[in-house]
């Protein structure tokens, strides 16, 4: 990595592109009416993936950029799995069928909220509207400091295969200021806990470029980390929108690193983990070298979708609760963001979808070589262009900003082939941003390039 190109380039605002075009770019032209034409054109051989949006925490951690709510009591959230419930029955009925299903996420919010019983009513409603096939992988994300045994049974006992533990950061001056209080040992004990009842898949999440962060801190929680050896990690950029996310408005601005202290970080990180034997895989993920994911990543064979990098191929997902996002051939669908007006539609017997985005034939092309190069560090144009019947040299004349990376040293470029130098590879998100023709309007909504 290269500090002079972290300056160049690291105060950029640029998507993570977990899907292209991006959330801002959706409008309420595609709406529930729109959807349920969608679902009702699923193909009979299909299979699908599901997401399943649960925006409760007893807490707020004030880094936190998801659609998420505080509920002190449980009263609001029971109410909120009955509506789950009630959607996941609608959009079956509009497919008609029982779908297969390959792979199934319950993220938040903290998902583990939940009452164990109600959980395992939830999943129950799943299995009976949905053919869950038994290879399936079910992940859910897990708040370590509300890990009860009983729900980490339920987990088990519903078919849960992959935990995704936050973390964020082990140093207590930055879990102060970030308002997470985290100790290693409850980590530990959710880490310990889980494995026993057979939830065999454990990924962290940490991030780096928070407030008081160092790279002394950041080692330290990466050593602690790796004590307790989990299959995956992904390790994000902090992403300070407080004009977005008023809450982060807690976090003092001078106490945040500069772009090339977060390099610093985001490098050193990079490095134990990969010294520890993690394989590094795109952006922002790192995995042990027998994982699934990186065996997907050596093939050729990675994904990219809403809940970042997968092995899952399906391009078939279908979003449940507020805010969630589904994907179809067709093209994207959100639901209403807020639980309340989510809620009134599905009491009503409406879908909840009130905003989306309708692919165009260049939207898939461009689509496809983000991905690729998000996932590979690079792409053959010839090979994407001709699959959407477009000229190779038409594509480069229309993505102006490769040029300049190419100058910077950051791709190299032979013939159709475009590649991320191994040195640039912290700005894979500027060069897919290359391709993307919807980039300057929703720059502000976005976290820097580094």
């Amino acid at each position: 990595m290269r500090p002079d190109l972290a300056a160049c380039y690291g105060q950029e605002r640029l998507p993570r592109y977990t899907s292209y075009p991006t959330a801002p770019h959706f409008s309420a032209a595609v709406g529930a009416s729109t959807y349920a034409e969608w679902l009702r054109a699923i193909p009979s051989n299909a299979t699908a993936s599901l997401y399943l949006h649960v925006p409760f925490c007893r807490s707020m951690c004030w880094y936190c950029g998801c659609n998420t709510m505080i509920a002190k009591r449980d009263e609001p959230i029971a109410v909120y799995e009955s509506a789950l419930r009630c959607e996941i029955d609608m959009v079956s009925r509009q497919i008609g069928r029982r779908l297969q299903v390959g792979h199934i996420h319950f993220g938040g919010g903290t998902p583990t909220i939940m009452a164990p019983e109600s959980f395992a009513d939830l999943v129950g409603s799943l299995r009976h509207s949905f053919f869950v096939l038994p290879s399936a992988e079910i992940a859910i994300e897990i708040d370590p400091r509300t890990l009860t045994p009983a729900m980490i049974a339920a987990l088990a006992l519903s078919g849960v295969n992959r935990a995704s533990l936050g973390v964020q950061s082990f140093d207590p001056r930055v879990q102060q200021a970030i308002n997470r209080v985290q100790s290693f040992e409850q980590t530990a004990e959710a880490t310990n806990g889980l494995r026993q009842a057979g939830v065999a898949g454990i990924n962290f999440d940490l991030i780096y470029g928070l407030p008081h962060q160092s790279v002394a801190s950041c080692l330290d929680t990466v050593r602690r980390a790796i004590d307790l050896r989990p299959d995956r990690l992904s390790v994000f950029g902090y992403a300070h929108v407080p004009s977005f996310k008023t809450h982060q408005r807690k976090i003092q601005d001078e106490a945040l690193p500069d772009s090339l202290a977060r390099y610093d970080q985001a490098c050193a990180i990079a490095d134990a983990l990969k010294e520890a034997g993690y394989v590094q895989i795109g952006l922002d993920h790192f995995a042990l070298p027998a994982d699934p994911m990186t065996i997907a990543f050596r093939e050729g064979r990675l994904h990219r979708n809403f809940q970042g990098y997968t092995t899952d191929a399906n391009d078939l997902l279908l979003g449940f609760g507020a805010s969630a996002i589904g994907q179809l051939p067709q093209g994207y669908v959100q639901n209403a963001p807020q639980v309340r007006a989510y809620e009134e539609k599905i009491a009503s017997g409406n879908l909840a979808t009130v905003k989306g985005y309708g692919l165009t034939d260049d939207d898939r092309l461009r689509a496809d070589i983000i991905e690729r190069i998000m996932c590979d560090y690079g792409v053959d144009l010839d090979v994407i262009c001709t699959r959407h019947g477009m000229a190779t040299d038409d594509m480069l004349r229309s993505a102006p900003r490769l040029q300049s990376l190419i100058s910077d040293g950051v791709v190299e470029l032979n013939g159709s082939a475009i590649a991320v130098t191994e040195h640039s590879r912290f700005l894979v998100r500027s060069v897919a941003a290359a391709f993307d023709a919807h980039l300057d309007a929703s720059k502000q909504l976005h976290s820097r390039a580094v």
